[in-house]
């Protein structure tokens, strides 16, 4: 009978759970403010597909880097990190985090974000909290 395999070792280049974080939170401002991958990616001078790394936590995100996605989404450096053990996290965090947990969830923050009209916003605000309920 086989033993399972260990685990590779880390290496100085792996990902681990705070570079995931960090991504998710790159896409859940990035989805708030109605950006796409593509248009973030010009804005910080990479390509569509490297964005698509950092915010699935596939790729490390350097410091330099880092410095320029805060700039383009508008956010301290600090706001792409997890909040320290024991500390609470805002409900605005929250609630964009889970909105950005799923593909449907991303695409309904994107399409919201593009409706100009205040009214429709409103109901469809309503409509989603009756189905939520329901």
């Amino acid at each position: 009978m086989d033993k399972p395999s260990a685990p590779p070792p880390r290496t100085p280049r792996s990902v681990d759970a705070v570079d995931v974080a960090v991504g998710e939170r790159i896409a859940a401002r990035r989805i708030a403010l109605g950006l796409s991958q593509t248009a973030l990616a010009d804005r910080i001078g990479v390509s569509c597909q490297q964005v698509q790394k950092y915010e699935g936590g596939r790729n490390r995100i350097s410091a330099a880097r880092l410095h320029s996605l805060a700039l383009a989404l508008d956010l301290p450096i600090s706001a792409f990190f997890p909040v320290e053990a024991g500390a609470v996290e805002t409900g605005e965090v929250s609630v964009m985090r889970a909105l950005a947990a799923t593909p449907e969830g991303r695409s309904l923050a994107l399409g919201f974000s593009r409706i100009q009209d205040h009214a429709v916003r409103q109901a469809l605000s309503r409509l989603v909290s009756a189905l939520a309920a329901a």
